[in-house]
């Protein structure tokens, strides 16, 4: 196979014309470069500031915005990661505010948001604030959701859709590489023209997967909708005087100027589509985003394809826009139909709004979703929809008319997952890596209890370790606040990553001083946002200016527990009173921290164990020579060591002998916590010399490849 002379890496984001092969979040990354060139082709000057928070499924957006800071400046994109959500929203829409002020630099501004589902719900106030307030001229704003059907990453399953609703935010919902691309530019657009904030639905496969997609000057076409609003040609207005009595006359502009205009846009642009349009059909299918292409999937698994769905009277509808819906295409789709069912994931929504713009019509078809005419569930409202379920909710509509033994199967099929349970399957918990700071520091002293955080500490929860409870990002400890009154119970301690501490975990530790408390926050400094790609806390601060910052906010006492107390010289400003302590003291801390009324803290300083192995792969941290072995001679496999150590790195192997323990070499990061227990049968060595590297295998081609046909 031979590549192209000047190919790069780069081409993914570059490439102007042709197939691109990328990912989900790469075709988020071109999206405003792919605008900003749209832009420079019509004469117009524009910028684009990206700013938000991260979080799985868009928890590397930032880092790829990191690495690729060259190519944004070229296309004036700046990128600036918030503190948290609601902060990075903030800057957003003053990214939009930017022409309101003297000597403007560019024609106009785009801005892009993006966070996880929480993030969402977290920034409704700044998102009704700017949302109001409008869009500049020749701006325009995205707001990327990234949503965790199946709870994966996150503590709940969420669907961002509803909170955009809310917010009066017109809401896209791609379902391939293609689809960010094509229906972001679109958004863009949609945006610009309207003056709403779009919201932009990205689930975890769209995130995660990849795929190539087609890249071409005009591949999107903008056109002029035409709208009118009093009698003039459609322009939103734009204003940051959100007080009385202008909120009223824009809350009038956005319901019957914005909203209609962005109902226009969908209507002159593709971006609800009827995909398959039978003339004499009786059922209609209507999905949305990823859902339509599981959609797709499912018909093919019952033997439908375009031609039998044609043969057989069935309509399909593939809905972008999920707010506001645009009533035409859905007046098209629907004529002369008897059902239309709607198939998506989560609570009733896109049904909700085709119901509306077809319930005062003379005749209209009967509309089945969530529950089916006779009011029995039929589309589940939890979890996650696949192509086998969908493919079993579709055959039970289809066999009243169409006999194929493919969905006379899957009905069978059906019945006989009613009856029967589903079986119970055995399942790993997650764990603490190698090494990590999270096994020692949350332990905690003989008859005291813990509140669980938001991060990787989480996974304590699941482990026998006198943790309870978890609450919302930033609210770590205030759950205690209103527990203290009404229990007999003296004292919390209450786990709190330093990632969070910085994104908003600091007015929590404020709201328990301002109550007067008893609370230990545990404060556990690992230097990385380890559940995201390891970045660095945004806003953090050394842990000695901590320590003064929270003194200042009214702390009673803070001790610094490290692995290495001899990082911190002589002269380093503490807080008055501080303490530093070796982490071989942790209880005798906490002990201290828990008899001391009022709000106390314990930092515990230790680097993340997966972030430190990958900065010594790298050489840009020194690398221990000592290892660890046991001499399963000796060993007696009474499992102490995996006790103190609490490392997964230590495991039992069987030997002739019996049951011994053995240390997993390369998976060790080194942290030496094993040896707390003083066992004979523990041997420490150090290699000489370096490492040996093995020499890098060169493959050759003996029969030249021939090019893939596209």
């Amino acid at each position: 196979m031979t590549i192209a002379r000047g190919f790069s890496l780069e081409a993914k984001y570059r490439q102007e014309e042709g197939v691109v092969f990328l990912s989900g979040i790469q075709a988020l990354v071109r999206l405003p470069l792919d605008q900003h060139r749209a832009d420079k082709r019509r004469g117009l000057n524009t910028a684009t500031l990206i700013s938000g928070y991260r979080g799985s499924p868009l928890g590397g957006l930032d880092i790829l915005l990191e690495r690729n800071r060259d190519l944004l400046r070229e296309h004036h994109v700046v990128f600036i990661s918030g503190l948290n959500e609601d902060l990075g929203a903030t800057a957003v829409f003053g990214s939009q505010l930017a022409n309101l002020f003297p000597r403007p630099r560019y024609d106009g501004v785009l801005g892009m948001w993006y966070g996880k589902g929480p993030g969402v719900d977290r920034s409704g106030d700044i998102f009704k604030h700017a949302n109001f307030a409008g869009v500049g001229r020749y701006g325009g704003v995205l707001a990327l959701a990234g949503d965790d059907p199946l709870s994966k990453s996150s503590t709940l399953p969420i669907h961002s859709e509803v909170a955009f609703y809310d917010a009066l935010f017109p809401v896209l919902f791609p379902g391939s590489i293609q689809e960010i691309l094509d229906l972001g530019r679109l958004g863009f657009e949609l945006s610009r023209y309207s003056g709403l904030w779009v919201g932009f639905k990205i689930v975890t496969d769209m995130a995660d997967g990849v795929g190539t997609a087609e890249v071409a000057p005009d591949r999107v076409v903008i056109a002029d909708p035409g709208f009118t609003y009093d009698g003039r040609p459609w322009q939103h207005s734009q204003t940051p005087m959100l007080l009385p009595p202008f909120g009223l006359e824009l809350e009038r502009e956005i319901h019957y100027g914005r909203l209609e205009a962005a109902k226009a846009f969908a209507a002159s642009h593709p971006v609800n589509r009827i995909t398959i349009a039978t003339p004499e059909a009786w059922l209609g299918i209507v999905a949305a985003g990823k859902t339509y292409y599981d959609l797709r999937e499912a018909l093919l698994e019952l033997g439908l394809d375009d031609e039998t769905l044609r043969r057989h009277g069935i309509r399909l509808l593939k809905i972008g826009m999920l707010f506001p819906m645009e009533s035409g295409v859905v007046r098209e789709f629907a004529h002369g139909l008897e059902e239309i069912l709607v198939v998506e994931e989560k609570r009733a929504f896109v049904e909700l709004f085709i119901r509306d713009v077809l319930y005062n019509q003379a005749n209209h078809p009967r509309v089945v979703g969530k529950q089916d005419v006779e009011g029995r569930p039929l589309v589940p409202a939890n979890g996650e929809l696949d192509a086998d379920r969908i493919a079993q909710i579709v055959a039970s509509r289809l066999e009243r008319r169409v006999h194929l033994d493919s969905v006379t199967a899957r009905v069978a099929l059906l019945e006989a997952l009613r009856e029967r349970p589903a079986p119970l399957t055995l399942t790993r918990l997650p764990y603490f890596c190698s090494g990590c700071p999270h096994n020692r520091s949350t332990v905690v002293p003989e008859g005291s209890m813990a509140g669980g955080g938001i991060g990787c500490h989480g996974m304590v929860l699941a482990m026998n370790r006198n943790t309870f409870g978890i609450t919302h990002m930033g609210g770590e400890g205030v759950q205690w606040v209103g527990a203290a009154p009404f229990t007999g119970t003296p004292h919390l301690f209450q786990n709190l990553g330093d990632g969070t501490l910085f994104h908003s975990g600091s007015l929590a530790i404020r709201q328990a001083v301002a109550a007067g408390a008893n609370v230990t926050y545990k404060i556990l400094y690992n230097s990385a946002v380890a559940m995201t790609g390891g970045q660095d806390a945004a806003g953090a601060m050394p842990v000695p200016e901590l320590t003064r910052a929270l003194t200042a906010e009214g702390v009673r006492r803070v001790i610094v527990m490290t692995d290495e107390p001899e990082k911190y010289p002589r002269p380093t400003r503490w807080a008055g009173g501080v303490e530093v302590w070796h982490r071989d003291r942790l209880d005798e801390a906490q002990r201290r921290l828990r008899d001391t009324a009022g709000v106390t803290v314990l930092i515990y300083d230790q680097h993340c164990a997966a972030e430190k192995r990958r900065l010594r792969k790298r050489g840009r941290l020194a690398d221990p020579g000592r290892r660890v072995l046991v001499n399963e001679a000796v060993c007696e496999g009474c499992g102490d060591c995996g006790q103190k150590s609490n490392c997964v790195s230590v495991q039992p192997v069987e030997t002739e002998f019996g049951r011994k323990t053995q240390v997993h070499q390369s998976s060790c990061n080194k942290d030496y916590s094993c040896l707390d227990g003083d066992c004979p049968s523990f041997v420490t060595f150090t290699p000489r010399g370096a490492a040996a590297t093995r020499p890098r295998r060169h493959v050759t081609v003996d029969v030249p490849l021939p090019e893939p046909v596209l």
